[in-house]
């Protein structure tokens, strides 16, 4: 008995098409990072968030081929290595090696923490463009796990102190957070919506 392949819109179908490369090349970009990485902790991170990748790429490729089945609602799945401190240290950046052979853990983490920003959005974006249910809730649900993974990758790099979160003075926030005035409860006037 032959599966009947479903059929897509246009557009839907060439951004997940771009959405499953991107996934494919994500996967195989983890497995190197993952090799350099020398900090037992961030190869934690990365071999965890590879399997939830491929977990992933494997639903799509199902969903893709009519061979998929309705996503089960989300729950987020991160670790919470560290709770994140606020405040500017004294910065660590180095100056970048253009003949580097091998990755640190911070450009390791760096790259990974920019994957998921940047997956978060587009798989947003291809979410609001889709007309399958079910490929429109895959995106949407990908962006969601994207988001907790660039989350739990940023925790790591504020722990080792690769990405500070500097906060405004204390005054600075109370100034405008006092500008910011509350709506009075039942201000939206709808007799006037609707006498019209």
């Amino acid at each position: 008995m032959q599966i009947e392949q479903p059929r897509y819109a246009a557009h839907e179908f060439l951004e997940t098409q771009e959405a499953i490369r991107t996934k494919a090349a994500n996967i195989e970009l983890y497995g190197v990072m993952f090799a350099m990485a020398k900090d037992t902790h961030l190869k934690d991170i990365l071999f965890n968030q590879q399997r939830r990748m491929i977990e992933g790429y494997n639903f799509l490729s199902n969903l893709l081929r009519g061979r998929g089945m309705a996503m089960a609602p989300h729950t987020p799945h991160f670790h919470v290595y560290e709770r994140p401190q606020t405040g500017l240290k004294q910065p660590q950046m180095q100056a970048p090696n253009p003949n580097a052979t091998e990755l640190s853990d911070q450009t390791i983490a760096t790259l990974a923490l920019n994957m998921h920003k940047t997956g978060s959005m587009m798989s947003m974006l291809w979410a609001s463009e889709c007309v399958d249910p079910d490929i429109r809730s895959f995106h949407a649900t990908s962006a969601n796990i994207c988001q907790e993974m660039a989350y739990e990758m940023f925790q790591y790099m504020n722990y080792r102190g690769f990405y500070q979160a500097p906060q405004l003075a204390n005054h600075t926030m109370r100034t405008m957070m006092q500008g910011i005035a509350p709506m009075a409860q039942g201000q939206q006037n709808y007799q006037t919506h609707f006498q019209q």
